[in-house]
């Protein structure tokens, strides 16, 4: 018998129709834990459903996405409802996701908070313990895996921002068992040998379980008591693992590591160019304000006649002595025609000028004038203006 060839279309539509036809897989409830969840920009979500032995893509549309009540994320334990068909482009059967409800935490995702809270209580994840990145490193340590796209960017990234950059690429597993142990091994010999002055620790995105090594205890102690300081780039931008909250830098993805790591050499030299230019500008105007102020002081009178100003004083000491002579002149007249006043006054009260009229003053023996006749003993004294005689009585 003849068979003839069908497409590899017409194939998987059959085996899609056949998934569609059976009413058991038409409604189905399975409970598992989430894995290598991706919440698409269209708000679509994708994700794998496993168990201890097995594993199921699902996808959930944005219009049942927007019903659920809480966000998925990797290591939870949900129940799912929908419908069990194939995807006629990739051949492969997976959950059309009409529900979602949380079933508990994975036991990745508990062990993970779980030690998340230990290393946080005992102060690894403290900002005061963090080392700071060198601003210009010589030699940049790269841990990561030595193919795929994770260690090309890193080259490619720091190269163009320096050409001269050395990096030193010593390669880890990222994945998989014994991983974390090797990890922690290569940050120590980075560290026993000094093989850099900063270590990239780095890998792309994954699942819960693909990213665990970098969740591992001894990876945490050993990037905590790295006397290196090092760069945690593990993942896309929305995970985290413990590695990245012990790191002394997180970066969120391995090209911002790297832009964090190497400083762009061209706007170095621009910056430097810029403050080059500014200072030499900032120079001249000093000089010119300099040069201004010297022509002013060399163009004032101070400079040309030095004496000028001793002069002036001497011409106001002059100025000052005549007013203070004429203050003394004048001050003595007004006491010289006052002191005439008071003789003229004196005059005309003097004894003397009654005696020139006639008049004599008689006085006692002790000299005293005699004001009444009762007075008069027996020796009395006559002074005249032009002499004096004594009397008896």
């Amino acid at each position: 018998m003849e068979l003839n060839p069908i497409t590899v279309t017409d194939l998987n539509s059959y085996i899609k129709e056949k998934f569609d036809k059976d009413e058991m897989l038409s409604n189905v409830l399975v409970k598992g834990e989430i894995s290598n969840l991706k919440i698409h920009y269209t708000g679509h979500i994708y994700f794998t459903l496993k168990d201890e032995a097995s594993l199921i893509k699902c996808v959930m549309f944005k219009t049942y996405a927007a019903r659920m009540n809480f966000i998925p994320k990797d290591g939870m334990q949900v129940m799912v409802f929908g419908a069990v068909s194939v995807f006629p482009r990739d051949g492969g059967y997976q959950i059309y996701c009409k529900a979602m409800k949380e079933d508990g935490l994975g036991s990745l995702y508990t062990a993970y908070e779980e030690l998340k809270k230990k290393l946080e209580s005992e102060g690894l994840f403290e900002q005061k313990n963090k080392k700071k990145i060198p601003f210009m490193p010589k030699c940049i340590g790269v841990l990561t895996s030595q193919t795929g796209s994770v260690i090309k960017d890193i080259i490619n990234v720091s190269t163009r921002r320096n050409p001269n950059v050395y990096l030193k690429l010593l390669p880890i597993p990222v994945q998989g068992e014994g991983a974390g142990t090797k990890i922690a091994k290569a940050i120590e010999l980075m560290n026993e040998k000094k093989l850099s002055d900063v270590i990239i620790l780095a890998r792309g995105g994954g699942s819960l379980e693909d990213l665990w090594p970098f969740n591992e205890e001894i990876v945490a102690r050993a990037i905590y008591n790295s006397e290196i300081p090092v760069i945690s780039a593990v993942g896309h931008e929305t995970d985290f693992t413990i590695a990245d909250f012990v790191a002394d830098l997180r970066a969120p993805t391995p090209s911002a590591a790297a832009e964090l790591a190497v400083q762009d050499v061209a706007q170095i030299k621009l910056k430097i160019d810029t403050l080059l230019t500014r200072s030499k500008n900032s120079l001249k105007k000093k000089v010119e304000f300099i040069r201004l102020r010297y022509e002013k002081c060399i163009s004032s009178k101070i400079f040309k006649e030095p004496l000028y100003k001793i002069n002036e004083h001497y011409m106001q000491i002059d100025l000052n002595t005549k007013k203070l002579t004429d203050l003394i002149q004048v001050k003595l007249n007004e006491n010289k025609t006052k002191m005439i006043e008071n003789i003229a006054k004196l005059d005309t009260l003097s004894p003397l000028k009654t005696l020139g009229r006639g008049y004599c003053i008689a006085e006692n023996e002790n000299g005293k004038i005699i004001k009444s006749y009762k007075e008069v003993k027996e020796e009395i004294t006559l002074k005249f203006l032009d002499g004096q005689i004594k009397c008896r009585r």
